[in-house]
């Protein structure tokens, strides 16, 4: 069996016990309460700090948590409130339009899968929540890279590989495929990243109207559009989806 990091296992500890007990505590008080020396303590302590997990008070030199840990734990509860929220009216997106329904997030430089809901059918499924899909070529990847700025950034620096014939890669082609996603209000993957398959995306938003995911369908692409473009109906799901997601997060009507 493999070893616990020893200097992790007291990052940890340290965490806990600036989380758990008083606002502000002193090096000595840390170090006595979880048994280290000074300087060890005061190392771990001073990396914590340069990381942004732990501030330290200029006055007293007392040490509290870092507005890192208040960041990263606010993004852990606004996927799982995304997802949360999104259960039901995913579960009837893949109903009633017949195909696998997917909600993903902004996450480095791809989409993170967060909840997958399988197709209904008796076919054989691979679940794919925690898959990375790419930002570029995915209908979910467009719609996000489209309404929320940060991804705009990372797509257009990002690599935009060729997966298939179809992929948009040059800069000026791809700015207008987001533009016109930003106006009819979803995107479309049409055989872009794998061949036989499209998928339609439209974008979730949060209370503050922030671009916060987005909701889909992926499938084969005889079936999602049939005569080269998608299924208007289709279309109409998967947007109504995404404003129900989005009331639901606050955001009102879209």
């Amino acid at each position: 069996m493999a070893r616990n990091i020893q200097s992790l296992e007291r990052a940890a500890a340290m965490l806990r016990l600036l989380a758990g007990g008083e606002r502000r505590l002193g090096l000595s008080d840390i170090a006595s309460t979880l048994g280290l020396a000074k300087g060890t303590a005061h190392g771990i302590l001073r990396t914590l700090q340069a990381e942004g997990f732990v501030e330290q008070e200029p006055a007293s030199g007392r040490y509290q948590l870092g507005a890192e840990l208040l960041r990263l734990g606010n993004s852990y509860l606004d996927v799982h409130e995304l997802r949360a929220r999104a259960l039901v009216w995913t579960d009837d997106l893949a109903r009633s339009g017949g195909e696998a329904a997917y909600l993903g997030v902004l996450h480095q430089q791809g989409v993170l899968i967060v909840h997958h809901v399988f197709r209904p059918d008796d076919s054989r499924q691979v679940l794919e929540v925690g898959a990375m899909h790419p930002l570029h070529s995915t209908a979910l990847g467009k719609v996000i890279s489209a309404f929320d700025p940060v991804a705009h950034s990372e797509v257009l620096e990002g690599d935009r590989a060729s997966l298939t014939g179809r992929t948009v890669i040059e800069a000026a082609a791809f700015e207008e495929v987001l533009d016109l996603t930003r106006a009819r209000g979803w995107a479309l993957d049409l055989e872009e990243t794998w061949e036989g398959v499209a998928s339609l995306a439209a974008p979730v938003h949060d209370r503050r109207r922030m671009p916060v995911g987005a909701v889909g369908v992926t499938g084969p692409v005889e079936r999602l559009c049939p005569d080269g473009a998608p299924r208007t109906e289709l279309v109409t799901a998967v947007r109504d989806c995404a404003r129900a997601v989005s009331r639901d997060l606050g955001a009102g009507r879209f």
